[in-house]
């Protein structure tokens, strides 16, 4: 079984062995057994605190090279009709340190009845979907801590 081991810093010259296809709080684990999107069974072996994010490289211990990708999974959709609304909205989330992908058009959340009743009381638009969610890395935007 291949063990990915490190993050490469640049983008090799050669196509992926394999695409792992991996939800926002599966890419913060450092331990990880699963199966590529093409079933070969692999072990991920990262430094602790290692935060994998979308077109990550990996590369293992044999030279076998690994592409993440943000896989779809259920998520809140919030869209407001004035930015000023949405920086509101990021704003009482960030006080509740709630993993939170944040855009000019939209931010992305968990889903959550709590949080989902308290941004539709201050009229913001939520949509359930299935889509990539990721959350922002950290205040200094770093992969790892």
């Amino acid at each position: 079984m291949p063990v990915f081991t490190h993050r490469l810093n640049d983008v090799p010259a050669r196509d992926p062995d394999w695409i792992l296809s991996l939800t926002a709080e599966e890419r913060t684990r450092s331990r990880l057994h699963c199966k590529t999107d093409e079933g070969e069974a692999i072990y991920l072996q990262l430094p602790r605190g290692t935060v994998l994010q979308e077109g990550d490289w990996l590369q293992s211990n044999h030279g076998h090279l690994l592409q993440i990708l943000a896989k779809p999974e259920p998520v809140l959709t919030v869209k407001a009709q004035f930015p000023l609304a949405l920086l509101q909205a990021a704003y009482h989330l960030g006080n509740r340190h709630v993993p939170l992908e944040i855009t000019a058009t939209y931010l992305r959340l968990a889903p959550d009845p709590v949080l989902q009743h308290l941004l539709e009381h201050r009229g913001l638009t939520i949509v359930e979907e299935v889509a990539p969610f990721q959350p922002e890395t950290g205040a200094y935007g770093e992969h790892s801590h």
